[in-house]
């Protein structure tokens, strides 16, 4: 059971006798026993499409399985009927079907395990024998559509993005990370070619890949100056890489004629620079024609943006003609016409209502003024001259008042602190 370490087994597989249940082969009809046939297809339908998904895989075979669900130097007899009713229901398909599906030349860009099967295997299954050959592969359909998303997105978030094509051994090392291996990658491209996604195909015995654009249906065909422009491409990396080869080459020399002239080997020192001084030149020449290619790369570039600018000129000259195509100068003038009278119309509402405003206003003010009068009307004296009025007494003003005795003036002050005393009692 060395690949099942890699698979999360079910609580149950530490049960031996629920696990002698499970090895155990199918019954021959499921009619013998529906309940116990259900429950063990259920059991490995489940497992066996959690353990390709915990092992990063789209494809199983019976052999791969057999040794992943080794217990106890046993193996599960009845994993052939699992792979069938799998097979039978769709989730499961040959790998040479799944890839013959796809009209792609599959067969020279290397898909597949085992291309050519066994003749005995050949007329089994045309005489409708219910045997799996162990090494047959059969492609996980659930699975490799949730891988081939992932390829898709993984290529769009990419620095790969921009580029129109690609190689397949680029391809390989950016899905690194999501696909355990070439054939994962290569069931996956066939599920989006199947989708109309990418485009594989050969160029010079080059395998290259072709995306569609984030935001377009399908993928359209390759055309000469998709493959111009990733020839261009190839040899800027190439140019690229041989400068990075003469740059350590030079350091190197360099290195070698300073250790040389310490030791007093000045000959050989000469030798080494003389050999720095031509990488220098091959890398001179090499950076100029690196310059042209990227130079080229630029025109292109620009040239496919004056394009889609020209396309976006074309299509908005479009769009207005067909926005103005029921516009004439006569209907813009009846309609300027039109506004001005209805304009009209509506400042004469506008004068009418403020002229019936005013004349409210006139007659509040009329109001204002009779209310006044009727207050004025309504006071009972009118004012009296005060030339009329008798003059204020003065200082006689004493004598007026009546003589008060001078012996109830004389009051002690005794008096009335016991007056004050009983009051407070």
């Amino acid at each position: 059971m060395s690949s099942s370490t890699r698979v999360k087994l079910p609580p149950e597989w530490k049960d031996d006798e629920r696990m002698n249940f499970l090895f155990s082969d199918f019954k021959k009809s499921r009619d013998v026993n529906t309940t116990d046939w259900d429950s063990k297809m259920d059991f490995w339908t489940a497992l066996v499409l959690q353990s390709c998904r915990d092992r990063t895989r789209v494809c199983l075979s019976l052999h791969d399985l057999n040794k992943t669900f080794r217990r106890k130097e046993r193996s599960p007899m009845g994993l052939a009927t699992v792979i069938q009713s799998l097979s039978r229901c769709g989730k499961l398909q040959r790998e040479s079907e799944f890839a013959a599906n796809v009209d792609c030349g599959w067969l020279s860009w290397g898909v597949g395990l085992l291309l050519v099967k066994p003749l005995k295997w050949t007329f089994s299954s045309l005489l409708g024998s219910n045997s799996v050959p162990l090494e047959e592969s059969f492609v996980v359909i659930e699975l490799v559509k949730e891988k081939a998303a992932e390829v898709l997105e993984m290529f769009w978030s990419s620095e790969y993005a921009s580029c129109s094509i690609l190689s397949f051994q680029e391809l390989c090392t950016l899905t690194s990370s999501v696909c355990a291996d070439e054939s994962t990658l290569c069931m996956a491209l066939l599920q989006l070619q199947r989708d109309k996604q990418v485009l594989v195909s050969l160029h010079q015995g080059e395998k290259i890949v072709k995306f569609c654009q984030a935001g377009q249906g399908r993928v359209s065909t390759v055309n000469h100056l998709e493959i111009g422009v990733y020839q261009l491409q190839r040899s800027e990396k190439v140019l690229e890489e041989r400068l990075d080869k003469l740059s350590l080459e030079a350091d190197k020399y360099k290195e070698e004629a300073r250790l040389l002239l310490q030791e007093g080997k000045k000959a050989q020192a000469l030798r080494c620079l003389r050999g720095r001084k031509r990488g220098e030149k091959r890398a001179d020449d090499l950076f100029g024609q690196l310059e042209s290619i990227r130079g080229i790369l630029d025109r292109i570039a620009q040239s496919q943006t004056d394009e889609k600018v020209l396309q976006a000129y074309q299509a908005g000259v479009a769009s207005l003609r067909f926005s103005l195509k029921d516009v004439t100068l006569q209907r813009a003038e009846s309609l300027v016409d039109q506004i001005q009278e209805l304009c009209d119309k509506q400042d004469d509402v506008n004068q009418t209502i403020s002229g019936a405003v005013t004349c409210a206003d006139e007659d509040m003010d009329e109001l204002e003024e009779e209310l006044k009068l009727l207050l004025d009307e309504s006071k009972p004296h009118p004012e009296v001259p005060t030339e009329h009025l008798p003059n204020v007494p003065g200082d006689d003003l004493l004598d007026f008042l009546p003589a008060v005795p001078q012996s109830e003036l004389n009051i002690s002050t005794k008096q009335l602190e016991e007056e004050l005393k009983l009051l407070t009692l």
